[in-house]
């Protein structure tokens, strides 16, 4: 079975538009998505780009207003157009959430879907276990021992894990999609995902620390 790395966090803007996307492409291929949700500030600072409170203001109203309204208009996807209520609560509890899922063998791909979703287009504290619990239901899953675990020792060093690997990776942002070692970056190229699916592109000439 062909595998997808994903490399995201749980309020990624632009990880939940091309998040039905990615899971029909998934479908039709048969890939197994690899859930790495990570905490996405340090990354992003880590690869050189600006924290999001020392961005321009034409920077943040065209990338994180007008491009989302752009995509979301694009693929069918509802999204409030304006800096969610709680985007800057703590990516600790819904990150953990969807790997404690993974961990389990247990809808890690549908409760991905769930989280984002609540986030952008229901503007939901992804971040209260109120909130989760009836997420995790809906998709068919026991909310009780997600939210145990998604807090536990265990868990959280598997986050942190994916967060210092995705440095080291030199990865940019959310979302990016790895296959077999090849990086994409952002939902914008879900469409060469699908053709790296079913033909590989030629080996770059460019060192590049994500592969491997």
């Amino acid at each position: 079975m062909q595998t997808i790395e994903y490399i995201y966090s749980a309020h990624s803007a632009f990880a939940w538009l091309g998040s039905a996307r990615l899971m029909q492409i998934c479908a039709r291929h048969g890939a197994r998505l690899i859930h790495k949700p990570i905490n996405l500030s340090p990354v992003v600072e880590a690869a050189g780009g600006l924290p999001f409170a020392a961005r321009t203001q034409a920077h943040v109203d065209y990338f994180f207003g007008r491009d989302i309204e752009h995509w979301a208009e694009y693929r069918g996807v509802a999204v409030i157009h304006h800096r969610p209520t709680h985007h800057d609560n703590a990516l600790t509890l819904p990150n953990g959430a969807i790997i404690a899922a993974q961990e389990m063998g247990q809808g890690a791909d549908a409760l991905a879907h769930a989280i984002l979703g609540a986030h952008w287009r229901d503007d939901a504290d992804i971040a209260d276990p109120a909130t989760l619990a009836p997420l995790i239901a809906g998709c068919g899953l026991d909310p009780e021992p997600i939210l145990r675990a998604a807090l536990s020792d265990e868990i959280q060093t598997i986050h942190a894990a994916n967060t210092a690997e995705a440095i080291a990776r030199s990865i940019f942002g959310s979302p990016t999609y790895i296959v077999a070692g090849d990086p994409f970056y952002g939902q914008d190229r879900l469409d060469l995902i699908e053709r790296a699916l079913t033909r590989r592109f030629a080996t770059s000439r460019w060192r590049n620390p994500s592969v491997g």
